[in-house]
């Protein structure tokens, strides 16, 4: 297979991850306005991850060279383990309420982030990390949204690996 077929599957790879966060966040905003689950620090945090992963796998996909993707890729995998500390530590937060984040501590810094003010509906605190929200198919929010960042972590990098991988 040639260089250039390589890095068009990539390319798509990149698109089609980009799609899925976006997709992640309008399933948030769907469940923050019509559902009524207040977004917590972390979720906001959360949010602020899956949209960079999709800005970077946009630009990376728009790229015509192995480096500039390959560098938008490492920004993929660096905003997903931003992603993973801030889900992580809303999973434990959820198994131990007694260590939760609070609105008073994080929403301060969480609201006076650039997007806070250009889309605040989308982008301020309103709830608290430790809220019990029902569950979707057996995990909360946190939790899938771990499994997300985890997923984004290990495939972008071993998709770099398999694809640049050399056939004889």
């Amino acid at each position: 297979m040639s260089d250039e077929l390589r890095l068009g599957r990539e390319r798509r790879f990149l698109v089609l991850l980009g799609i899925i966060c976006l997709a992640l966040i309008g399933g948030a905003l769907y469940m923050q306005v019509v559902l009524g689950e207040a977004p917590c620090p972390l979720c906001i945090l959360q949010r602020y991850a899956l949209l960079l992963i999709a800005v970077f796998a946009f630009i990376g996909a728009a790229m015509r060279t192995r480096g500039a993707v390959t560098v938008f890729e490492g920004l993929v995998v660096l905003s997903a383990l931003g992603g993973v500390a801030a889900a992580g530590h809303h999973v434990y937060t959820q198994f131990f309420p007694e260590v939760s984040c609070g609105v008073d501590v994080l929403q301060p810094i969480v609201d006076e982030l650039p997007l806070a003010k250009v889309f605040p509906l989308g982008f301020q605190v309103d709830g608290f990390c430790s809220t019990p929200y029902p569950p979707v198919l057996g995990l909360s929010l946190a939790q899938w949204a771990l499994v997300a960042f985890v997923l984004t972590v290990i495939l972008v990098p071993l998709g770099i690996y398999r694809n640049r991988q050399r056939k004889a």
